[in-house]
């Protein structure tokens, strides 16, 4: 174990045929680094440690993102004191039961992160989970066709270009569908800050 590491450590994974992608977001701890060079040199431990660890018990291609929302230039980076992301409000108390289409459906694809309680401006687990529902709506009237919604995001990157966005449409293979899926995705997506919108309005319901 780092001791610079804080117990505060998330860690997103994809796997795309061979290749595993990890984003790993690691609060370090302030105490024990003493300068930007430092940090570096932390974030490029961890990185490497995990490295170390996946080709034990993997021989697929790796490739391991630490703290992406950081900017070295501006001298923002995720430093804390104690070890954990709670002290910048980075929190919610919730219940995971919540969904965003007002249903508990543990034997389908669902996200457990908890939409209601967090900001609407660029909470991804808020935003996401409404935009999902709202495109798989939008295909649903078009087709009447079950689909299913996946967006992903990677810390740091704009909220309006997910890592991973998959639509799912049960059913015959509809290739004029496919195009209006993909249409009615992109739409959302160039205007997520109607989401944010709707949300401050009410108009938006999150459990």
């Amino acid at each position: 174990r780092m001791r610079e590491v804080g117990e505060d450590v998330k860690v997103m994974g994809v796997r795309h045929k061979t290749k595993i992608k990890l984003t790993i977001a690691a609060a370090i701890v302030s105490r024990y680094v003493f300068s930007l060079d430092d940090y570096i040199e932390v974030v490029k431990k961890l990185k490497e440690k995990v490295k170390d660890h996946l080709e034990k018990i993997t021989d697929k291609e790796l490739e391991i993102y630490v703290n992406t929302a950081d900017d070295y230039e501006k001298g923002s980076v995720y430093l804390t004191y104690t070890g954990t992301s709670a002290e910048q409000g980075d929190d919610g108390s919730v219940g995971r039961g919540n969904r965003v289409n007002g249903l508990i459906t543990p034997y389908r694809p669902v996200s457990l992160e908890a939409s209601s309680g967090k900001n609407p401006v660029n909470h991804v687990g808020k935003l996401y989970n409404i935009l999902a529902f709202k495109i798989a709506r939008e295909i649903y009237e078009e087709s009447g066709s079950e689909v299913h919604v996946r967006l992903l995001s990677q810390i740091g990157k704009p909220i309006n270009e997910p890592f991973i966005a998959s639509i799912q449409i049960l059913g015959e293979r509809d290739q004029n569908l496919e195009k209006e899926a993909k249409r009615i995705a992109e739409h959302w997506l160039d205007n997520i800050s109607e989401i944010t919108k709707l949300c401050i309005e009410g108009k938006i319901s999150t459990f």
